[in-house]
């Protein structure tokens, strides 16, 4: 993989922090490549704005900050406003669907939308949107591979949470998969719809 920068944003507790860990981990640990990852928060803490940087690279990383990602991921629309003029002209945009409006989009990038948190909700704890989250980055970004986020999701939550985050995770990746497909193909949207507003 050539060096791809990374920055996931939104607010305290929605696990952006987890999600750049678990990328960063199935990169480093589970696929044999580097990460570096650093993270800020907000004075607020839960419910504060906070961001993760992620580079990632199949040899070492000299620099760990990042300065012009490659792709984006928010998960709220203060991340967006504030982070979106960073995103790479030719990159991809990853957003939470119900929490981010897309708008002033003035650079030619790929923008990928999920409602992560309502995926969540309808597994029964929103707390695993991060999960969803980083199954729909992996499926649509194609840049790690599912075996290698699957056994970092595993490995980085707590055991009695980890059969649910396995499942976000699943969750995430499956609707990556046919919002790639519907792209391709737009008449096949079903999964699409089954999370739609009524």
């Amino acid at each position: 993989m050539q060096l791809t920068q990374i920055r996931i944003a939104g607010f305290g507790g929605q696990g952006v922090i987890l999600s750049a860990i678990i990328l960063g981990k199935a990169a480093s640990i589970f696929q044999g490549e580097f990460a570096t990852m650093t993270q800020n928060f907000g004075p607020e803490a839960r419910g504060g704005a906070c961001s993760a940087q992620l580079v990632l690279s199949d040899s070492p990383i000299l620099y760990p900050y990042v300065t012009q990602p490659d792709i984006l991921v928010v998960m709220s629309q203060e991340a967006y406003v504030r982070f979106i003029p960073e995103l790479k002209d030719g990159g991809i945009l990853i957003v939470e669907e119900d929490l981010v409006r897309v708008s002033d989009l003035k650079k030619n990038v790929q923008v990928y939308s999920i409602p992560a948190t309502r995926i969540a909700e309808v597994l029964g704890k929103r707390m695993v949107l991060n999960s969803v989250m980083v199954g729909f980055f992996t499926a649509v970004t194609n840049l790690l591979d599912a075996d290698a986020v699957g056994k970092a999701v595993a490995d980085s939550v707590p055991a009695s949470f980890r059969e649910l985050n396995l499942k976000a995770f699943e969750k995430g990746l499956e609707y990556g998969i046919t919002a790639l497909t519907a792209t391709a193909n737009p008449a096949d949207a079903e999964l699409q719809e089954q999370y739609s507003p009524e």
